[in-house]
């Protein structure tokens, strides 16, 4: 392994010593298979390549003080593919073998899991496509499920400091009714072309808005979006977000600390109302929101001083990190211990 400058880290791809592999077919997932390849050799009519037959997850291994390691919720993790699975016809991968292949990517590249305090952890990556060869619109009949690791840095270059977001109308990142719920690549393609205005406007990312009346709050980015206002947790309540792990630990760890919950629909106007602000996920855990400009009708939102971020984000923050990392009691048996 090169020396890894672990604080420099960005959230981006690093070679690693091996990823496994399971196959399905015949009606059956094959053992898993350990290689050090990082190339995928399918049929040109693969279905994941013409017909989008594609899911992936994303969790992390984090590295405590005591040397060891930790992975955060995966069986969440292998419930959500399971979801996204049966939501475009693929074969679920059972959660056994999905823990299996989790386990065992880490343990095979322990070298790469950053160090305590580093401010970075170790990425993994589940991913299942239909790699079956059809013409005819129909499900694959064979399947590949891939996990591969890698280390990274933090998702916003900003860390956990408060970053600008947008809201524009003209981008919608999922159809009512759609795939905004599963976790498929089909979403984010459809989120990059906004994605990619938001940036070179100096925004970090995209607060949509519902694609049926552009009236209330969605998602935020890659993430979910949630509030403060006053001792309540707020967070959108929606058919087309994705159930995001962190924030659904977020709330039991608001609930923990005596914090009400609403999950609601949210109107945009409530932006005016709410302390604190915030975009949740795995890959950023939570990402404070210091302004909002809707570019559309020129109007700006600014929570608490844009800044620094809120205390009560800051709180949950701090609670959360804690748990992965094992300076604080895993009370709800979130992770998985690798001696």
């Amino acid at each position: 392994m090169s020396k890894i400058d672990w604080a420099k880290l960005s959230f981006s791809y690093i070679k690693t010593d091996y990823n496994v592999r399971s196959y399905y077919k015949d009606g059956q997932w094959s053992e898993l298979e350990e290689t050090t390849s990082e190339a995928l050799t399918i049929h040109m009519a693969a279905t994941c390549v013409h017909y989008g037959q594609e899911a992936f997850e994303g969790l992390k291994a984090f590295k405590g003080k005591d040397g060891k390691i930790r992975i955060f919720r995966m069986d969440e993790n292998a419930k959500r593919l399971q979801n996204s699975a049966n939501g475009i016809l693929m074969q679920p991968v059972p959660t056994e073998l999905f823990t299996k292949a989790v386990v065992r990517a880490v343990e095979l590249n322990l070298d790469y899991v950053p160090p305590y305090e580093s401010g970075a952890a170790l990425y993994i990556r589940p991913l299942l496509i239909g790699s079956g060869p059809k013409v005819g619109v129909s499900p694959s009949e064979e399947y590949t499920f891939i996990v591969f690791v890698t280390p990274v840095g933090p998702y916003f270059k900003e860390g956990f400091k408060p970053t600008k977001q947008m809201i524009s109308r003209n981008f919608d990142r999922a159809a009512p009714h759609g795939t905004g719920h599963l976790k498929v690549g089909g979403n984010y393609a459809a989120s990059m072309r906004a994605g990619k205005i938001a940036h070179d406007g100096g925004y970090s990312s995209v607060l949509y808005l519902d694609s049926k009346e552009h009236k209330y709050i969605d998602e935020a980015g890659p993430a979910n979006f949630f509030a403060i206002k006053g001792n309540k947790y707020i967070t959108p309540l929606s058919e087309s977000i994705l159930p995001s792990i962190t924030n659904m630990s977020l709330i039991q760890l608001a609930e923990d600390m005596g914090l009400e919950i609403e999950r609601r629909r949210i109107l945009l106007e409530e932006l005016s109302e709410f302390d604190e602000v915030g975009a949740c996920g795995t890959a950023a855990v939570i990402s404070p929101i210091g302004e909002i400009d809707d570019i559309d009708k020129n109007i700006s939102y600014t929570f608490g001083d844009p800044n620094v971020a809120g205390p009560t984000c800051t709180k949950l923050y701090n609670k959360l990190r804690g748990i992965q990392y094992g300076d604080e009691p895993d009370t709800h048996g979130w992770v998985t211990i690798i001696e």
